[in-house]
Order: structure tokens, then sequence, then C-alpha cells
């Protein structure tokens, strides 16, 4: 049986069942604990399993990350809350140079079950340095897997799956403007395996890829096109790497045109590497060159009018797709 739940809850409950389940889980970072996190993720935790699993641990991103991957590589299962992905730079020396290749350079003898997570990309005027899309920076790394959920549902399987069952290090990146948004998420118990993409609308005339919050303007764009007659079929990466670039393909075979909506800098992207993939393994399928909509090449600005026209949005994802079927509207 399904109920609508905020995310922040979904991905409460994910902690919440998996800390029951395993004592090995524990949760750690900045106001986890007495202050119930910063966008109240982890609301009522201290209270259930005290402050030796719920861990709140000083401004010092790199030192507190070292002891959640020590502790990841002697038989613990952490789970680490940055307050931002932005901050999380601090501790890169940790989850690039430790967490990812450990088992590489162990010869496969230790292994590094860690969830990293907390929200990216921009949430309102925040300012150039609170307001950056991470995942392809994430992504580039070999040894972790990365994956930025849009919806509630998604977000507790998926954080329920790397919980429980990842060995590699998992970035799980959330937005701050999600946190509050509802969806249906059952009270069963259910995993949503990593590496698979969804597809969220069904269409024939193009394709449309995003993930995280852009789903909603992915969405919001095929919604605008159907007035106009044109069908828009919606793919929701959910996981970056691995990336299921096969969905994104038999898609492509059944509409022809592809669109990439991103919040990410445009160079070396997720889009760029879906393009590659797509006009590599697809070239004979597409009707027309494959474009995309990224943020601006530029950090982000504080002013609301500038940060609106940095971030892509409903009206030009739609006069993209116009562009891609060679209409002149």
């Amino acid at each position: 049986m399904a109920r609508s739940i905020a995310y922040r809850e979904a991905l409460r409950e994910a902690m919440n069942e998996e800390m029951r389940r395993d004592e090995r889980v524990f949760l750690m970072g900045e106001e986890v604990g007495e202050y119930n996190g910063a966008y109240k993720v982890s609301q009522g935790m201290l209270d259930e399993f005290g402050p030796k699993r719920v861990i709140d641990t000083p401004i010092a991103e790199l030192g507190f990350t070292a002891v959640a991957v020590g502790a990841a590589q002697n038989g613990l299962r952490p789970i680490v809350e940055y307050m931002t992905w932005n901050f999380a730079v601090l501790a890169l020396d940790q989850i690039l140079n430790t967490a990812s290749k450990m088992l590489a350079m162990s010869g496969g003898q230790i292994t590094c079950p860690i969830v990293f997570r907390g929200g990216g990309g921009s949430a309102g005027q925040l300012g150039a340095q609170h307001s950056t899309a991470f995942e392809s920076y994430y992504a580039n790394i070999p040894g972790l897997k990365v994956v930025s959920p849009s919806n509630g549902y998604d977000a507790k399987g998926l954080l329920k799956q790397a919980i429980r069952y990842e060995e590699d290090p998992v970035i799980f990146m959330e937005s701050e403007v999600m946190y509050g948004e509802k969806s249906e998420v059952p009270e069963e118990e259910y995993y949503i395996p990593i590496g698979k993409a969804d597809v969220k609308r069904k269409g024939t005339d193009v394709t449309i890829v995003a993930y995280n919050k852009m789903m909603k303007v992915a969405l919001g764009a095929a919604a605008e096109l159907e007035k106009e007659d044109i069908s828009a079929e919606v793919v929701d990466l959910r996981s970056i790497r691995p990336l299921d670039w096969m969905t994104i393909l038999e898609s492509v075979k059944r509409t022809n045109r592809l669109v990439i909506v991103e919040e990410q800098w445009p160079f070396a992207s997720i889009s760029s590497e879906i393009t590659y993939r797509i006009q590599k393994e697809g070239f004979d399928y597409l009707d027309a060159p494959i474009r995309r909509i990224t943020s601006a090449d530029a950090p982000m600005h504080y002013a609301p009018n500038l940060a609106a026209l940095a971030i892509p949005d409903v009206a030009r994802t739609v006069k993209l797709v116009k562009e891609v079927m060679y209409l002149k509207k």
C-alpha cells in the first residue's frame, strides 16, 4: 500500500529501516543528531538510535569523512551526510584517494561500503559557492557509484540498495529544493538496483533525458509539447554511474530524436557522455543531431533573475525539442 510522503521522509525511512536491520549501519555528519539534520532528514533518529549511531560531527568534512572511510574499511557501513555537496570538496582526498581506490590498491581485499549523501545543485539565492551540481565530477572517478534520484520513491529504494547491498562507495546526490516534495511511496519494503534508468513517460516523437530536479523541467516540457501534439518520451537516469545508456538507446530507436536536460556545466558533462554513446551506437536511428540544455558555463549568480537564466527551464527545453523536430516555432 502506498502513501504520499515527502522526499526527506523517504530518505529517513530508508536509513531507519536499514539501521534497525543492521547494527553496523550508522549516520554521521554536521547537525544530524541534536538539530535533527539541517534539512530535517534525520529527524527523530538520535532519539531512536542514540549518539553512538547518530553522530554529530565538527565542521570538518575531511576529518569526519576520514573517520567514516576507516570505519567502512573495518567492517562497518557508515552513512555520511554533507550539509551540501559544495562542502564535500573539502573531503575529496578521502573520497577520491582512499574510498574509491582501496579495493584496487588492496588487490580486492579491502572493500569500502559507505554512502555519502546530501543536497547539491542550485537551491535559490545561495551564491556561487553553494550552487554547484557535482554529478559529473564524481562520475568521472572509477570505484564510485553515483546516484541522483528525482523523487521520494526512487530515493528510498536506491538509498536502501546503497546501504544494504553495495560494497563500493556510493555518492548519493539529493537537492535542497526537493526535500519537501511529496510522492507515492509503498509501505512495503523494496529496493531499486543501482544502474537502471526509468522511463517516466512514454512517447513517440522525441526522447528527453534528465535526472534529479531537472526531471521537473523535462516532464513540464513534455506536458507543454503534448498541447501541440508532440509526444515526448521522458527518461530519468536515476543512476549516473553506472550509466544505463542502453535504455536511452532503446528509446531513441523509437523516437529518433534526443534532447538532454541537465544542471551541469556543459564541458565534460553527463550529457557529453550520453551524446558520445548514443551517436556511436545509435547513429543510424537519429533523424536529427542530439541537442542538450545545461547550466550556463559560469559560476552561479546570486541575483534571482540571473540564476533563472543560468538553469534550464521548460520554455527553452520546448524550444530545443522543436528545433530537433525542424519546426519553425
